[in-house]
């Protein structure tokens, strides 16, 4: 595969995007019922945080700011359909907002269907307003999430090993942040429960920090304008694939102007060379946030689960 140079800038968050995700927010309002349970992500106080006056808005759109207390909400396969997988989805929104509509419910609904345990993360989002480090919380919260499913696995009728995580664009960064950095818990795990995800979906997703690749909101939402370059490469997910990374797998269009598709590609091509098992479909056309033009977009990705046997009963 032969990459072509990448000579993308940094986008802002567009509000083409929004818009999508808002307009599909508002078409499910009529449609959205009470999820089986809203679940707070940690039965005590919420690690890295500290007092503010910041309050959460945006339920009535579906697209949220400002969460102080992060929960999963589970939406439960019917009996008869469950297999036993499970995948924590994470919505995207350039660490800026969370499209927890449009990408979070949405594609609950339709994991659900198709006999899998689905758990929206509603995440905190960097913010120095509410956290001692901004650039940790939102990976407390994916770790706090997956460790909460696993544990819970015989309660919810799933099997722990197939614990897989889901993320759109931002959301992307921190579902292959949680995939890759599983071996260092950021949260409280005395119990040493598993944090590593038993596969990732990575759907339009900013992998990288590098001024070269990634999207200008979601690094600097994430890590401020001026990070060091420890903290660049810490979060720059394609350098930190090895061996055990999860298995994979990628969705992007390739002629994403927000997020550029070389985040898929050259994460796609670290993890082949780690022989780490991973999948990816390339659209030709379709933008960023194609789920809301594409429809059928999910049918490889569940072919894709069934191959791999996570759909299984």
């Amino acid at each position: 595969m032969t990459l072509a140079p990448n000579n993308m800038k940094r986008f802002s968050f567009k509000n083409t995007y929004i818009i999508a995700a808002l307009v599909s927010g508002l078409l499910l309002a009529s449609l959205i019922t009470n999820a089986q349970e809203i679940i707070p992500l940690y039965a005590t106080a919420v690690p890295n945080s500290k007092a503010s006056d910041v309050q959460e808005t945006g339920m009535e759109t579906g697209i949220l700011k400002g969460i102080t207390k992060p929960t999963l909400e589970y939406f439960k396969p019917a009996p008869d359909k469950a297999s036993g997988a499970a995948v924590i989805i994470i919505p995207g929104g350039g660490y800026g907002v969370v499209v927890y509509n449009g990408e979070g419910v949405n594609t609950a609904k339709a994991m659900a269907e198709k006999g899998i345990a689905a758990f929206v993360l509603k995440y905190r989002l960097p913010s120095d307003a509410i956290m001692p480090d901004k650039k940790i919380g939102p990976l407390q919260d994916a770790q706090q999430a997956i460790k909460l499913v696993r544990e819970n696995a015989a309660k919810w009728g799933i099997d722990p090993a197939k614990v897989g995580i889901m993320g759109f664009s931002a959301g992307g960064h921190l579902a292959s942040t949680a995939a890759t950095h599983f071996e260092k818990a950021y949260v409280d795990n005395t119990s040493n429960t598993s944090l590593r995800p038993d596969f990732q979906i990575l759907i339009y997703p900013v992998i990288s920090m590098q001024d070269s690749l990634t999207h200008g909101g979601s690094h600097d939402g994430l890590l401020g304008k001026n990070p060091s370059k420890q903290d660049v490469d810490l979060f720059s997910n394609e350098l930190q694939v090895r061996a055990n990374t999860p298995p994979t797998y990628l969705t992007h269009a390739a002629d994403d102007k927000l997020v550029d598709v070389d985040n898929s590609i050259v994460f796609f091509e670290k993890l082949r060379r780690q022989k780490v098992p991973v999948e990816m479909h390339i659209y030709p056309k379709g933008d960023h946030g194609f789920i809301f033009r594409h429809p059928g977009w999910m049918e490889p990705l569940f072919a894709w689960m069934t191959i791999n046997n996570w759909l299984t009963k």
